[in-house]
């Protein structure tokens, strides 16, 4: 059991990605260490999975009721998902533990603040039944891609964990429900080399085969005496009909690559892909001015912000106030 390990911040602004999996990592040898869940809850803040940042922070701080950041983070998670309530319950609680952490009002402030707004607006209203999910699969000879079909899915709400042979999603949909996806796989996966994204028509998730082996069912007992070598342009599914999934599979990429955002989606999207395509510099740069500046300032030069802290700048018809 690695207890001697350290995660700090610095190393979780450099790589959130790269300190997401370190954590992972360890917290399989150790899943009693509340410092850990507390610097995971962190690297999914940065990396915008929020409602992960909340599970992680909640845990750690069951594990360790007296460990002021994990509080903090769970008001975070909880402030970007807009549970404000919780948020600034979190955020109160951290404060009664070290009452010499200024952030924590100014915090609580945001909070209160965000609930007036809630009042005001009347934004407290019932719930619609959300229509059933459904998900679906198929494979290609590299991977398994599960999609589940749920529209306008916030970006903060999906949280996937992979391992082995598990895949376990939660999902916050758009009606305030939540969906949970637990599979038992047919066959092991890299759990490292898999990912998800979230389009606005369904969410995708993409498995990384251990071995180029046909998959006759997505989940159950794999037998050895059952494995068949995969053959180009057929592959299995719930359906009795053989397709060429290559095909298909370029017509999908085509399709999401055409897929026309608008307004906040639009520029979340391309946020992410100046985040995917720059180098470490401009991720850091990102990643520290975001935090930094309480989300008001994106920057991708790392030699301005990297040797300043990045002050908030709010919008010219938004009223900034100090507490």
């Amino acid at each position: 059991m690695a207890t001697g390990r350290t995660f700090p911040d610095s190393f979780i602004d450099e790589d959130p990605q790269k300190a997401l999996e370190a954590l992972n990592d360890a917290l399989q040898g150790d899943s009693n260490n509340a410092e850990w869940f507390c610097q995971r809850a962190y690297a999914h803040i940065l990396l915008q999975n929020y409602s992960c940042a909340a599970d992680d922070a909640k845990k750690a701080q069951q594990l360790k009721p007296s460990l002021p950041l994990a509080f903090m983070r769970t008001g975070i998670a909880e402030y970007h998902l807009n549970h404000y309530e919780p948020a600034h319950a979190a955020f109160t609680q951290g404060h009664q533990l070290d009452v010499s952490d200024k952030s924590f009002e100014v915090w609580i402030k945001r909070s209160e603040e965000m609930m007036g707004e809630q009042t005001q607006n009347g934004s407290i209203s019932m719930t619609p039944t959300a229509p059933p999910v459904k998900h679906d699969w198929y494979q290609t000879e590299s991977q398994v891609i599960i999609t589940i079909m749920a529209k306008n899915v916030p970006k903060d709400s999906v949280c996937v964990n992979f391992s082995e042979k598990e895949l376990y999603a939660t999902i916050r949909l758009a009606s305030g429900e939540e969906y949970c996806l637990k599979l038992h796989l047919l066959h092991p996966v890299v759990p490292k080399q898999s990912n998800f994204k979230i389009l606005t028509t369904k969410v995708e998730i993409k498995l990384k085969k251990t071995d180029a082996i046909r998959w006759e069912k997505l989940e159950g007992e794999g037998q050895d005496s059952n494995i068949k070598h995969f053959t180009p342009n057929q592959y299995p599914t719930s359906s009795h009909h053989t397709r060429n999934w290559d095909k298909m599979v370029v017509a999908i990429s085509e399709e999401e690559k055409s897929e026309k955002l608008e307004g906040d989606s639009a520029l979340n999207q391309l946020f992410q892909q100046i985040y995917t395509d720059g180098n470490d510099e401009v991720r850091r740069a990102m990643n520290k001015s975001f935090m930094e500046s309480g989300g008001t300032v994106l920057s991708t030069n790392w030699t301005d912000v990297g040797k300043r802290k990045v002050e908030m700048s709010p919008p010219d018809d938004v009223e900034f106030k100090k507490f």
